[in-house]
């Protein structure tokens, strides 16, 4: 039998013999302390640690092998050292978790310990997590079944839709996740719930809808909403960005507004072109360098759902089926009716893709600004001719 004590390597930990049967065998890492691999005679083998708590031996099971890495249970374990260095015993923890926690115990745990951290969606959390789970939330983790889920996710797809149906799926495995990640020994009810298949949106205004929108969004007489949706649209921006704009991010002098962070983590450049520019002085003459471009009432202080306004937009134009979004998509389209490559157009609505980055981490941002340039100038041009496309290309 090798030496008990060894730098862990995925290829040591599976040449390890496996012991007598009713035996175990403990093998423990050179590399972090008191983190020790367990194996059975079955097979079964899991990473724990193995440290000293108020002077008697205590052992804690971090995760199965091969599912949890061996970085991942050395992460863990210096997780749980320092737990026990401040008194704190995690197998305690568990036990009480697995003895009193709710639903509702867990979603609390959860937001505060995790959602509000990492997620920046997790204010949907907060209000849609009790929408749909409130009246299970009295019972234990282990007291909603399958089946249960099951139901919810159907009726929430007959009265809500699909799509929020698959995102309340997503939470409430997220929840029961951290739930066992943090010690409790059920099993993750949302498992085997199988997602609504989703049909990808290729909407975008298209140049016979231009003149009637651009048309009614003109008379639209909150100038907010109005300015808000111009901007959206020649900005390609997505919607939280563009709706949470500061006037300290804009640079009207470079034409450049930069957003600190985006959906994907990273800040991203905006070229603005000359209709927003205008729009922003507009703005700023009117109503002062404020905090927010677009303010509202409310606790955040800026605009927060254009839901109503955008409908009168839609009605007066008789256009069906555009979402706010879908100008984010008008943008990109337009973009390549007038000749801009794929990755131009990632880049100019901030798209996460490593190979547009790698191109791009040759390229300045002129051609970037000339693409959207063209596009702006075209659906402009629409007004003038009545939404024909006789100079465009013929892929719009």
């Amino acid at each position: 039998m090798r030496d008990k004590n060894f730098n862990f390597t995925k290829k040591t930990l599976e040449s390890l013999p496996l012991p007598e049967p009713g035996k175990r065998f403990y093998v423990y890492d050179t590399k972090v302390r008191g983190l020790e691999f367990m194996i059975t005679a079955h097979g079964s083998s899991s990473f724990k640690v193995y440290r000293k708590f108020n002077g008697k031996p205590v052992r804690i099971t971090l995760g199965k092998f091969p599912e949890m890495s061996i970085e991942q249970a050395r992460q863990e374990a210096q997780k749980v050292t320092t737990d026990l260095l401040k008194g704190k015993n995690p197998n305690e923890e568990k036990k009480k978790l697995r003895a009193e926690t709710t639903l509702e115990e867990m979603f609390s745990e959860y937001m505060n310990r995790y959602s509000k951290h990492n997620n920046k969606t997790w204010k949907s959390d907060e209000r849609d997590v009790p929408r749909f789970l409130g009246h299970l939330f009295p019972r234990k983790l282990s007291a909603i079944s399958k089946h249960e889920i099951q139901i919810i996710h159907e009726k929430i797809r007959q009265d809500n839709g699909l799509y929020q149906a698959n995102r309340l799926l997503d939470r409430i495995k997220a929840i029961y996740n951290k739930a066992i990640e943090w010690g409790w020994e059920g099993v993750n009810p949302a498992y085997g719930v199988k997602k609504f298949k989703e049909k990808s949106r290729d909407r975008f205004l298209h140049p016979d809808e231009l003149p009637r929108f651009f048309e009614s969004l003109d008379s639209e007489s909150n100038d907010t909403i109005r300015d808000y949706v111009y901007v959206s649209l020649f900005t390609g921006a997505r919607k939280s960005n563009v709706l949470a704009m500061k006037w300290d991010e804009i640079h009207i002098e470079r034409k450049e507004w930069l957003i600190p962070e985006t959906k994907n983590g990273e800040p991203l450049r905006v070229h603005l072109v000359e209709t927003v520019i205008d729009i922003l002085q507009s703005r700023l003459e009117k109503y002062g360098n404020k905090e927010w471009v677009f303010e509202g009432a409310g606790v955040s202080g800026h605009l927060m759902e254009p839901k109503a306004g955008w409908k009168r937009i839609l009605n007066r134009a008789n256009i069906k089926d555009l979402r706010i979004h879908d100008l984010r998509r008008t943008l990109g389209s337009w973009q390549a009716a007038t000749g801009a490559n794929s990755f131009m157009i990632g880049k100019s609505l901030g798209h996460k893709n490593s190979q547009s980055t790698a191109v791009y981490a040759r390229l300045n941002i002129d051609p970037v600004r000339e693409s959207v340039e063209k596009a702006t100038q075209a659906m402009l041009g629409m007004m003038k001719k009545g939404g024909t496309t006789d100079d465009l290309p013929t892929e719009l």
